[in-house]
């Protein structure tokens, strides 16, 4: 398993994701086995733009955000070692077994793991889980294409 030693940070993540911020939800990969698991970080801060209105007086992280976070570390997984991973893209076709176990506040840290459950050519099966303070926040299995770009 690898360690920090060859964490991929922010830069790294940014040339594997095409998401940006506001909706870049992966700060740091914290380890992998290079091709079926990976854990991510995401820091979230009271400066998140989702926080001005879920809620205001009360800041949770929207659930839908969090299964975001869950498939862009996936994303990560499935396009880090491929060398020809510019001239493609992830298209998520499935969310199952879903579930929302504690909320997620300003100041959390989200430890975020994804595993390949199963692949079959370019369709992938993969379960996520996050979690705060080793509290499960999310947890849900994510079905997936890699695709070309077009």
């Amino acid at each position: 398993m690898e360690k920090s030693d060859s964490a991929k940070f922010i830069n790294e993540i940014l040339q594997i994701l095409p998401q940006r911020y506001p909706f870049l939800l992966v700060d740091r990969i914290l380890e992998t086995d290079g091709s079926s698991r990976m854990v991510g970080l995401k820091n979230v801060t009271i400066n998140e733009p989702f926080f001005q209105g879920h809620f205001p007086e009360h800041p949770v992280m929207p659930g839908v955000l969090l299964v975001e976070a869950l498939a862009q570390v996936g994303v990560v997984l499935l396009l880090s070692r491929d060398p020809d991973r510019t001239s493609k893209l992830v298209y998520f076709s499935g969310i199952d077994k879903c579930r929302f176990r504690h909320p997620v506040v300003p100041g959390d840290q989200l430890i975020i793991e994804v595993s390949v459950l199963k692949q079959r050519d370019r369709y992938y099966k993969m379960k996520g889980r996050a979690t705060v303070n080793e509290h499960l926040a999310v947890e849900a299995e994510l079905a997936c294409s890699v695709v070309g770009r077009t």
